[in-house]
């Protein structure tokens, strides 16, 4: 992307690992017009090469990821997709798509909608709240992910969040509460498993996650749902006449 001579950081909120714009490249901007912009002009200026997300009017440039936060993001959206390919739950979904939420356009790491609310799911963004998101934090997204975003998930109502840290290799998972107002942590039982609540019968073993190499995502899905993944091949195998 070319340098602009015409963009202005007045638009714009710097990530939270540089020094003001000082050490942003130039080439992740891209000319803005100076008052506050709406989300359906955000989306026309957004691109798939810009690391970007809108809040109450004003852009909010993102990092690029590191190998290992994009290594965990694919394990768990090919894991989590071949579990919904399996049971018909809703559409998980990777970025980049945005979540349009009261006060911001999000672009957490993956998202899944319940069927029950496929009519959210818009050409180019959710328009409301998923039913789970999944942030893998990032040193840059850090206070980003674990207050501003959780603050806005929760009042939003998105009923489960999952914050995963690949360099302290902790990972928080989080339910809302009865009244559907806050969150509560939900810890891993004494196996290390999470189960969620959104995607119905999923669990995950959270020392996964730090395992190097990640373990393959079929292999996961056996231990997870061996029975219905195991049925599930079995059809794909005999429609393919093998």
């Amino acid at each position: 992307m070319a340098q602009s001579t015409n963009i202005t950081p007045d638009h714009l909120e710097p990530p939270d690992d540089h020094n003001g714009w000082q050490d942003f490249p130039v080439d992740h901007f891209k000319p803005l017009p100076s008052q506050p912009i709406t989300y359906e002009a955000f989306l026309d200026w957004l691109d798939e090469d810009i690391l970007a997300e809108w809040v109450d009017g004003a852009i909010e440039m993102a990092s690029p990821a590191s190998l290992r936060h994009q290594q965990i993001t694919k394990f768990l959206h090919v894991t989590m997709t071949l579990y919904n390919d399996v049971h018909a739950l809703g559409e998980v979904i990777e970025p980049p798509f945005q979540m349009k939420i009261t006060r911001s356009g999000r672009e957490p790491d993956v998202i899944f909608v319940a069927k029950a609310h496929m009519d959210r799911i818009k050409s180019t963004f959710v328009d409301g709240s998923a039913d789970l998101v999944v942030e893998v934090i990032s040193p840059e997204s850090a206070k980003r992910d674990r207050m501003t975003k959780f603050t806005e998930y929760s009042d939003a109502g998105i009923p489960e969040y999952w914050l995963i840290d690949p360099v302290a290799e902790e990972a928080a998972f989080y339910q809302l509460d009865a009244n559907g107002r806050r969150y509560k942590e939900i810890a891993p039982d004494a196996d290390g498993v999470y189960h969620s609540q959104a995607l119905s019968g999923f669990w995950l073993r959270v020392g996964w996650l730090w395992e190097q190499p990640l373990p393959d995502a079929t292999d996961a899905l056996l231990e997870i749902d061996r029975d219905g993944y195991g049925r599930y091949l079995q059809e794909r195998m005999r429609k393919a006449g093998l």
